[in-house]
């Protein structure tokens, strides 16, 4: 069938791409293949559609199942009708085997189960003996120093993954924090990687000694602004480190992996030492601070609402109310919105007006180079003042990808 891969807007652009992933099922094709990478393309379009028109939290397809069982008191032989035979059935619950499209057809016409749900990818994580580790970025995370000794000396993976975990208690431990999450990306995650991402940040906050325990009430705009007003100084980014610390939240820099696309996150875990990870995934002083603030805002605005983890890709224009509210409350606290409304910069996209808006609010010249830009969507203005600011050099323990 003829079908232009394309973003769902439409009813019929849905029903369209749910026939294309029947089509391409069917053919059962390997994931590196052309057909299997055009599936994953297709069903993460149809995820995005839905969960657009769907916004609640969708439960993993495999508690879905279980769940209903337990309703109408099943036992595993009564869904052979509905999956094939009863070594299928084991599989199915075991998450050792992925629905097919008419056992998904097949469970939502019997058992009432919306497809919606049973097309989300089974949590493999539920369950640590069927955790895939090679799917973890092992090399990476070698490379990156987090088994401690050369993976090629490790005999056992799944060991040297455990003393890897052990300081959070488990990936499935981790996991089941990561579901209590707000995600600001509509690219799909490598889940792997990102669980390895959290859990280093976690355990490298956790060996960082906290002068004093975190006090919500202390955390607020004007504390922002003072943090905003470091970036002025050589050595801003390192005096914000300390400055946080001494208020109880740790900061973590630490490099994002490939698939993750993130800036960076804040993690609400322990109450009592809130930790920002930032990615420094573009090596601008604008970004790094816009990022920052963006993040203590999640810290500031959320803290008591029941979400664990803020991963953050800047780049996605697609924000939900908390982001927009994180958005706002960064913006502020970097350039106020009555003094950007009257200043020369919002119209005028000189070097000049940035300095003397920099120089007004005390901060770094990048700064209001860097919302010049994206309020205007003018992207090929103030590379002078953009590009000569660097971060990355603030921290050269991180050893950083060229």
């Amino acid at each position: 069938m003829a079908y232009k891969i394309k973003v769902i807007k439409t009813a019929e652009d849905y029903r369209e791409a749910l026939n294309l992933v029947e089509v391409l099922m069917n053919r059962n094709p390997e994931p590196d293949s052309e057909d299997g990478e055009k599936l994953n393309l297709i069903v993460t379009l149809i995820q995005d559609y839905e969960s657009k028109l769907f916004p609640e939290s969708l439960p993993d397809p495999i508690d879905a199942i279980l769940f209903r069982m337990e309703q109408q008191n099943l036992k595993p032989v009564d869904l052979i009708p509905y999956i094939g035979s009863r070594s299928k059935v084991s599989e199915i619950l075991t998450r050792k085997r992925t629905l097919t499209l008419s056992m998904i057809r097949s469970l939502e016409s019997g058992l009432g189960i919306p497809a919606k749900v049973l097309l989300q990818e089974p949590d493999e994580f539920r369950n640590i003996d069927n955790i895939s580790w090679d799917h973890f970025p092992l090399k990476e995370m070698d490379k990156r120093g987090y088994f401690g000794n050369e993976l090629s000396k490790i005999l056992n993976i799944k060991s040297a993954m455990n003393n890897f975990f052990r300081p959070i208690g488990s990936p499935a431990q981790m996991l089941g924090m990561l579901r209590k999450s707000n995600y600001r990306t509509v690219r799909p995650m490598d889940k792997h990687a990102l669980v390895a991402w959290s859990t280093f940040v976690v355990n490298k906050a956790n060996k960082i000694k906290i002068l004093n325990t975190y006090c919500h009430e202390t955390t607020d705009l004007s504390f922002m602004q003072k943090i905003a007003k470091l970036s002025i100084k050589d050595n801003g980014p390192i005096f914000a480190c300390d400055l946080l610390r001494e208020h109880g939240i740790a900061l973590i820099i630490e490099p994002h992996f490939p698939h993750t696309y993130l800036d960076g996150a804040t993690i609400l875990i322990d109450k009592n030492r809130p930790t920002i990870g930032l990615t420094i995934r573009f090596d601008r002083i604008d970004n790094f601070w816009f990022t920052l603030m963006h993040e203590l805002a999640h810290i500031i605005l959320h803290y008591n609402q029941n979400t664990s983890f803020f991963y953050d890709d800047l780049d996605n224009s697609d924000k939900n109310e908390l982001e927009q509210e994180a958005d706002r409350l960064a913006c502020e606290a970097l350039i106020p919105e009555s003094k950007w409304e009257d200043s020369p910069a919002k119209l005028i996209p000189s070097p000049i007006a940035a300095e003397s808006l920099a120089k007004e609010l005390g901060i770094h010249t990048a700064i209001v180079a860097g919302r010049m830009r994206r309020e205007g969507g003018r992207y090929v203005y103030l590379n002078s003042i953009i590009n000569q600011a660097k971060v990355r050099i603030y921290f050269p323990e991180i050893k950083w990808s060229k």
